[in-house]
């Protein structure tokens, strides 16, 4: 039976998915090295931060709204739902991915606040109209 993610859940699914976001931060930036002739990539350079954020935005919600989970989501039986159990559209999902962001400035309140919400909501799921929810396996 489905449940509200909890924050240690969410926690995990974000650490693993770090991981992956770094790997293929890793592969967006080998292009970057190469025009710069082996030196490093000034991190500053619009074009460079663009293409991270993309590469962000493609995995998250390329994931969200195709499968409902991120690789990290699915290892801790997480999914990305609307109310009525339905994937997320990608509007929804683009308001996800920039919410989220702006849900780690302050501290990561906007993550944190699931701790007082009622149903467990971060402001990106109220934001954009989803849940991030718990599917437990079984047991049998």
């Amino acid at each position: 039976m489905k449940q509200p993610a909890g924050i240690l859940r969410r926690l995990g699914a974000i650490l693993y998915d770090t991981l992956l976001l770094l790997a293929l931060f890793f592969l967006a930036t080998i292009p970057f090295i190469a025009v710069a002739s082996g030196e490093a990539v000034n991190p500053e350079t619009l074009l460079y931060q663009a293409v991270l954020i993309a590469v962000a935005y493609a995995f998250l919600v390329g994931f969200w709204c195709r499968r409902g989970s991120t690789l990290g989501m699915l290892a801790w039986g997480l999914r990305v739902e609307t109310a009525d159990g339905s994937l997320a559209s990608p509007s929804q999902g683009t308001i996800r991915f920039l919410v989220a962001i702006v849900s780690w400035l302050p501290a990561g309140l906007g993550f944190w606040w699931q701790l007082w919400d009622k149903n467990k909501s971060t402001w990106h799921d109220r934001a954009s109209g989803t849940y991030l929810m718990h599917y437990p396996k079984d047991k049998h």
